[in-house]
């Protein structure tokens, strides 16, 4: 008896084992993988900060230095101070019109060879960065506008307290979603859905890393404009998206709901293959209009002292560095851009069960009810 047992138990460890060898991988992955569940999985914006490669000293991209900041400037152009209107207010006008008043102060642009992006135009021109991995072709011209101000930098101001903006605002609640996913290692042809979340992140007792597997619910009243579906592959755990037009929701400090426009923008991500996350990059052609309002909405000149930022060099700054979407009269409107950003899974849940349906790419998708 003890030996027909024996027989029996290794016979049904055998058919158990071969059964799950013989299963679909996406099943298997299904199983495996956390929040993957009906050829779904949803991450929610839980860092970003405009791609800045920075080396210790900053001599390496910056060789002659940082630039000046409100501070500095306003003391040279008043030195004797004068009135309000005369000085604060001036000021402030080239802030807000810098075209109509002279710029004599020096302005340091990046001089590295070395920069974060992506090759947006498929060529390899004199001007383009190469990646801290080799790739050649890279296009930020942001990067080398404004890579030399401090505010853009390591912990300063900006880069600081984009970290707690993300995860403080719901404004800034980006939440892509994937669908018809076959697979986080290689998967041909999947759908990547934008949304805007009205929820909080969940974080750790630490208040420092966003955790994995919290819900968070669609907005779909006011966020209309930032629900896009997108086209895109995956390959070796990498994602990447095909060009479309978006907008990026942004808003710092307390000022009014803002957002950046960027053109032909893409994702590319690391897909963690656990499923917790995604780490990369969403690249395009940033509209400098845009930006600057945004800009000028959350950084008042005071604010901007803190980072050396001087609005007025910095729009000249990204006039004369421009590269990419010209206007009726062949103007250049917009600079090659980058973000690095990191995505913490979450589970996206639709009002009314609603998801977006198929538009042109880069076109706010209609929401609509869910066939799945």
């Amino acid at each position: 008896m003890r030996d027909l047992k024996t027989t029996w138990r290794a016979v049904l460890t055998a058919s158990v084992v071969g059964a799950a060898m013989c299963a679909p991988a996406s099943a298997q992955e299904a199983a495996e993988v956390l929040g993957l569940k009906d050829r779904t999985i949803g991450f929610a914006l839980a860092s970003t900060r405009w791609g800045i490669h920075e080396t210790a000293d900053g001599k390496q991209e910056c060789p002659k230095g940082f630039n000046m900041g409100p501070r500095d400037q306003f003391k040279a152009m008043f030195p004797e101070g004068g009135t309000v209107e005369g000085t604060q207010l001036t000021y402030e006008r080239a802030v807000r019109f810098p075209n109509e008043h002279a710029d004599n102060f020096p302005f340091h642009e990046v001089e590295g060879k070395i920069g974060v992006g992506l090759d947006l135009d498929g060529r390899v021109d004199a001007n383009d960065f190469t990646s801290p991995e080799g790739e050649k072709g890279i296009d930020n011209a942001f990067y080398r506008a404004l890579g030399c101000i401090r505010m853009f930098r390591g912990e300063a101001s900006y880069a600081f307290f984009t970290e707690m903006w993300v995860r403080e605002f719901n404004n800034n609640r980006i939440l892509i979603e994937l669908t018809d996913v076959d697979s986080l290692e290689n998967d041909p042809d999947v759908v990547v859905s934008m949304y805007r979340g009205k929820d909080d992140l969940v974080m750790d007792v630490n208040g420092k890393k966003v955790m994995p597997g919290a819900s968070n619910r669609v907005d779909d009243r006011f966020s209309k404009k930032y629900t896009y579906r997108l086209k895109g592959k995956i390959e070796n755990g990498i994602l990447t998206t095909e060009p479309a037009d978006v907008s990026w929701a942004w808003s710092a400090w307390y000022s009014d709901p803002g957002f950046y426009d960027f053109k032909q923008g893409r994702f590319k991500l690391k897909l963690d293959p656990t499923g917790e996350g995604a780490e990369g990059l969403f690249a395009g052609y940033a509209d400098i209009d845009t930006f600057r309002k945004t800009m000028r909405a959350g950084y008042s000149t005071h604010h901007s002292g803190y980072g050396d930022l001087s609005q007025f060099s910095m729009a000249r700054a990204l006039e004369r560095n421009a590269d990419g979407i010209p206007d009726a009269n062949g103007k250049n409107t917009a600079v090659s851009a980058s973000l690095k950003v990191k995505f913490a899974q979450v589970f996206i849940q639709h009002p009314d069960a609603k998801v977006a349906t198929a538009v042109e790419p880069g076109k706010p998708a209609r929401v609509e009810a869910s066939q799945r």
